[in-house]
Parts: C-alpha cells; sequence; structure tokens
C-alpha cells in the first residue's frame, strides 16, 4: 500500500500566520495607546480637567481598556504632558544667541509657567497623584530641568569650570523658583493674578541667577 502524502500545505503557513496575526494585535495595541495618548494631550490643550473616564471617551475607549494601558491617571498625565512641550532647545530658540545667563533664566521662567498655566488642570492633578502617592514622583515631566539647564549653558565653560558646585547649587535654587508650584503658591495663597505671578516669579528667578553669577563670567 502506497504511503498517503502530504496535502499540499506548507508546514511553515501556521508559524507565518501567527506570525502576521501576532504584529496585527501588536499595531493595534499601539493605535490604541496612542489614541489614549493623543485624547489625553487635546483634553489638556483644552485646559479641561482630566480624568480617566473623559479620555476614555475621547479615544472611543472603554475605561476599562484606558486602564490596561495606563494603570493609573498619573501614568497616562505624565507621560502626555511630556510630549506635550518641545525640547529645551526649541523652547530657548528665541534667546540662543544671548550669552547673557539672566536674560535666558528670565525667558526660560516665563517659558515654563505660561505653559503651567495653560495645562494647570493637568499639572495639579499630576502634583496631586505624586503627594497622595510619593512613589509616582519620577512619572513627573521634570520640564523645568531641561529649561534650567538649556539657559545656563553659556556658564559651563566660565562658573562651571571654575566652581561646579556654586553651580550646581544655583540651578537647585531655580528649580524652587522656576516651578509650577511657586506659580500656584503666588496665585492661589497670595492671590496674584497669574501676569503677576509669572512676573514675580521670573523676578526671583533673575535675582538669584544674578546674584550667583560673578560680573566676569
Amino acid at each position: 500500500m502506497t504511503a498517503r502524502t502530504g496535502t499540499g500545505a506548507d508546514p511553515g503557513g501556521d508559524t507565518g500566520t501567527k506570525g502576521a496575526a501576532g504584529t496585527g494585535r501588536a499595531n493595534q495595541r499601539q493605535r490604541t495607546r496612542t489614541a489614549i495618548l493623543t485624547a489625553a494631550r487635546e483634553l489638556i490643550a483644552a485646559g479641561t480637567e482630566l480624568t480617566m473616564p473623559a479620555v476614555a471617551r475621547a479615544a472611543l475607549v472603554s475605561e476599562a481598556t484606558a486602564y490596561r494601558y495606563f494603570p493609573d491617571l498619573s501614568s497616562l498625565i505624565g507621560e502626555a504632558l511630556s510630549s506635550a512641550w518641545p525640547s529645551p532647545a526649541e523652547a530657548l530658540a528665541p534667546v540662543a544667541g544671548s550669552p547673557d545667563p539672566v536674560e535666558r533664566v528670565a525667558y526660560a521662567t516665563e517659558f515654563l509657567l505660561r505653559g503651567v498655566f495653560s495645562r494647570q488642570h493637568a499639572v495639579r492633578g499630576m502634583m496631586a497623584a505624586t503627594i497622595v502617592r510619593p512613589e509616582a514622583a519620577s512619572l513627573r515631566p521634570g520640564i523645568r530641568f531641561g529649561l534650567i539647564d538649556q539657559a545656563l549653558l553659556p556658564l559651563e565653560g566660565t562658573l562651571g569650570a571654575r566652581d561646579p558646585e556654586r553651580l550646581a547649587q544655583l540651578k537647585r535654587d531655580l528649580a524652587v523658583a522656576v516651578s509650577a508650584e511657586a506659580l500656584f503658591v503666588l496665585t492661589d495663597l497670595c492671590g496674584l493674578p497669574p501676569e503677576d505671578a509669572i512676573a514675580s516669579a521670573v523676578r526671583t528667578a533673575t535675582t538669584l541667577t544674578s546674584a550667583a553669577v560673578p560680573s566676569d563670567a
């Protein structure tokens, strides 16, 4: 009796099909994740309060699906905020040619605080989440640090070379003044209008910079 031959099916066919299906699922997951992030960024730009149900509705997914991609609101806000800001070099492009660290710090401070104010619902939500869960602090974008570093770039070869600790201390001091926390203290507790609050923070940041930078820096 002659042995029965195969049916003609490619032995590797199932593997190829499974691979294509896996790629399709991975692409769908990426599209869903992107849709959730895009919805969050659009809500942030609109200045509306950011909640997971609101993001899910805007992304056309269920709330459960949104939570599968982002386990909590702080992780979603952190990533959405990070991608909503330009790079420090792009942000400070208008003062890129200035060697004056005071001018550059003033610009960086105003840039950051205007951005914080326009996104304040998301920023406040992120801050509140990290107060309740301090371990989530690493999720905060930390936009201020890149801006401060970029603003003080002209000092790297002068003050940074002669007294690196002094430059490091200036950056730490500025991290207090060039911040969402400073803006909200001035608006919420001191009762200043946003424009006055931003101007006050700019004065503080430039005063700190002027005091730390030698005249020959």
